[in-house]
């Protein structure tokens, strides 16, 4: 699931300090950590956090806390806090120079290149989720015969202090309706919305709390099942005991029959953390009902769609957690599911539905040397997504269970796998590293495609190169990584280089994805690498649980054995080598800065996860305990501190300048994490190399970001890198 925060920012006084006129040699800017365009600068400084320090004690173990209040974000502080903060950021990073020079680069890059993010196929219409070239937000467009129309455009609904994006969609089976979730500012917290195909006017009806609905129509398109929070936005509770309901077009929404909660029906029990949610397969009398969570797996159960919609269903046990069930789909009266247990790479397994259990099924196709994602039904077959070590693969496994690998056309990404049961062949949005993203078409023969409809950008990429490399790790594991540097790189260690990892929830964290902005940042002069670390699902379930709970210091123990070989190799040197991570990837890049400080010139650690030793005290909590432990048991406790980059920070350390970044909408990593570890840092470094904590207001975790957000916090965090790692014309004066 995609667990949410909604933070609503309300604008006032901040009670910032009043900026400071002073003259300054270059080296007490320096020890200050800020930057200066001439001797004389102007420039707030960043407020000095209060410190009230609270303490736990765990398991005969006590933690101090110095700055629990920011967990409150009503204290009347807490604003001030961000602002100044902000105030001190913006001051210094704008005072970089070639930082706006940087800026006009990545809004070109980012203008030039169109983004298609989701397709459908339905019924001779094609709809497709696009951010076209220039535009600075996602829209939905249907098109039909070769004519193209706007469905939803959040950027008309938009305000000059406001922005709203288009979190989810989906089609009705007839193609005659589309639900779809908006949100403000960046927060998710979507409202549905239900529109009609012919003319993009909207039905009546709005349903709130539907982050993560996960709408599925019924065959006639007379209604669809969805899941809807019930917990009240922003505490503990946002996610638990969602339950899942049906709406039917045109009644009213406070009507709609709950279908299952916890606690509703006595022969399915569940925890509170789990998402019930219906899902339906055209062409199939029945439906299944998972139960997920922050876990891949999920547990399943099916009943007839129409008792589901009669609310009479007898749901029928289909698999548990523990027979690590990833994806399933129903194809008339078979069901296929794609299981790990056992098989950590995954294979498919087939069972009718009179007699669903796993323990039943049978074999269909057996694991094999590469990861199976997940699978969508087509009428020619199950086109399954495959992954090795962060490539991409396909393959179609026909009913009579013959498979056939389809070729692809270079080392890359494929995501949004889009089939019709009605139709032959699938659609697919596929890039790489300098291969700009398109929607590729495969055939009933096999043949793959540029569909064209996202039309290639005019941006030259025969000046760069990409090399894909294996680190050893210290225990001797092969750690997959890729590089990105202009042709001629002279491996001297002279050159910068930033490397990103993030390692969490068995999910591939940076796959070969067009440079895009990136170039701006190499034709700089940097390298810029990503380390595909254990925790991940590079390589299957068995590379994410080495990489979690008691195993998790492998994680950021990898990066770290990656950028020494960069090192040893002469890629780089310590003096000019960056880091960085984002979300769970905090994670990452924060206990690699708390273990080896004198490794990194600089740290970029956007909305990361730094203090989750407290995650009871946000939204997205709770939810997150499978993957990291649960602070009421002691394995749990240990498994967590194990990972809280903020509990690791040292007093008298000099470490290296660092980068944090927040939205204060974010619904997924709670701003007091990167707030606290800011502070933290910021009182206990003595190396006089800045700490600086960067602020957006009306944004969240960057999902809804627009393109000019994105631009911005792009420009900000490479011009901090080529400042911190001495590139010339990036030094202030």
């Amino acid at each position: 699931m995609s667990p949410i925060n909604r933070r609503e920012w309300i604008a006032g006084t901040a009670g910032a300090v009043a900026a400071l006129l002073v003259r300054r040699s270059d080296a007490a800017v320096a020890a200050a950590g800020t930057a200066a365009v001439s001797a004389t600068v102007v420039i707030p400084p960043a407020p000095v956090a209060r410190v009230a320090v609270v303490t736990d004690t765990y398991f005969g173990e006590t933690l101090r806390d110095p700055y629990r209040w920011m967990e409150n974000d009503k204290d009347p502080e807490w604003l001030p806090y961000l602002k100044g903060q902000s105030e001190h950021t913006r001051a210094v990073l704008e005072r970089i120079p070639g930082r706006d020079k940087l800026l006009a680069r990545i809004g070109q890059l980012s203008g030039d290149v169109a983004l298609t993010r989701r397709v459908e196929r339905v019924g001779g219409r094609l709809f497709f989720e696009q951010r076209p070239a220039g535009a600075d937000n996602y829209r939905l467009f249907v098109e039909e015969q070769g004519v193209r129309r706007t469905l939803v455009d959040p950027t008309a609904l938009s305000s000059a202090t406001s922005h709203m994006s288009l979190d989810w969609w989906h089609v009705s089976p007839d193609g005659v309706h589309v639900v779809y979730g908006l949100s403000k500012d960046g927060s998710e917290d979507s409202i549905l919305h239900i529109l009609k195909t012919a003319d993009g006017s909207d039905l009546p009806e709005r349903i709130a709390n539907t982050e993560g609905a996960h709408p599925a129509w019924l065959d006639d398109g007379s209604g669809f099942f969805y899941n809807q929070l019930t917990g009240k936005v922003d505490t503990p509770e946002r996610y638990l005991d969602s339950q899942a309901r049906f709406h039917r077009l045109g009644s009213d929404p406070e009507s709609d029959p709950i279908l299952m909660k916890r606690g509703l029906d006595p022969r399915v029990q569940y925890e509170k953390i789990q998402f019930p949610v219906i899902e339906t397969y055209y062409g199939s009398r029945y439906a299944l009902l998972t139960l997920s969570d922050v876990r891949s797996e999920s547990r399943v159960l099916l009943a007839p769609v129409a008792d589901a919609v009669a609310n009479r269903a007898q749901w029928k046990p289909v698999a548990e957690f523990e027979d690590e069930v990833t994806d399933a789909v129903i194809d008339g009266e078979t069901l296929y599911l794609l299981a790990n247990k056992g098989h950590p790479r995954g294979r498919i397994l087939r069972a009718s539905v009179s007699a669903p259990a796993v323990a039943g099924a049978t074999e269909m196709l057996a694991q094999g040397p590469v990861v199976i994602e997940n699978l969508a039904r087509a009428r020619d077959g199950l086109y399954l997504r495959l992954m090795d070590g962060g490539i991409a693969g396909l393959k179609r496994l026909g009913r009579d269970g013959k498979a056939v690998d389809i070729a692809l056309p270079f080392d890359g990404t494929l995501t949004a796998l889009a089939t019709d049961p009605r139709e032959d062949g699938a659609l697919f949005s596929f890039t790489g590293w300098l291969n700009p993203p398109d929607i590729w078409s495969v055939d009933a023969r096999g043949k793959v495609a540029a569909t064209g409809l996202t039309p290639r950008p005019p941006v030259d990429v025969s000046g760069y190169e990409t090399e894909r490399r294996f680190a050893a790790a210290r225990d001797g594991t092969r750690i997959p990584y890729s590089l990105i540097f202009r042709k001629g790189l002279k491996r001297d260690g002279a050159t910068p280089a930033w490397i990103s990892a993030y390692g969490s929830y068995g999910l591939p964290g940076y796959t070969p994805s067009f440079a895009g902005r990136t170039l701006a940042l190499i034709d700089a002069g940097f390298i810029v690498g990503y380390a595909a670390v254990r925790g991940g699902g590079e390589y299957g379930r068995e590379w994410h649980k080495a990489g979690q709970l008691m195993n998790k210091p492998n994680t950021w123990r990898d990066l770290i054995d990656v950028c020494e070989e960069l090192c040893r190799e002469k890629y780089t040197a310590p003096e000019r080598l960056a880091i960085g991570g984002r979300s769970a990837g905090g994670i990452t890049v924060g206990r690699a800065l708390t273990e080896r400080p004198e490794l990194f010139a600089a740290v970029i650690d956007g909305v990361g996860w730094s203090n989750p030793l407290r995650y009871v005290a946000e939204q997205n909590g709770y939810g997150e305990e499978p993957e990291w432990g649960a602070i009421s048991e002691e394995s749990g406790f240990r498994a967590l501190k194990l990972i809280d980059s903020y509990q690791a920070v040292k007093d008298g350390v000099a470490y290296p300048a660092v980068l944090l970044t927040t939205g204060v909408t974010d619904p997924r990593v709670a701003p007091f994490h990167v707030a606290k570890m800011a502070a933290r840092l910021q009182a206990a470094s003595t190396s006089g190399k800045p700490v600086l904590l960067r602020v957006d207001f009306d944004a969240g975790h960057g999902i809804g970001s627009t393109r000019s957000q994105q631009d911005r916090e792009a420009a900000d965090t490479y011009a901090f890198l080529l400042w911190r790692t001495g590139v010339k014309g990036y030094q202030p004066a």
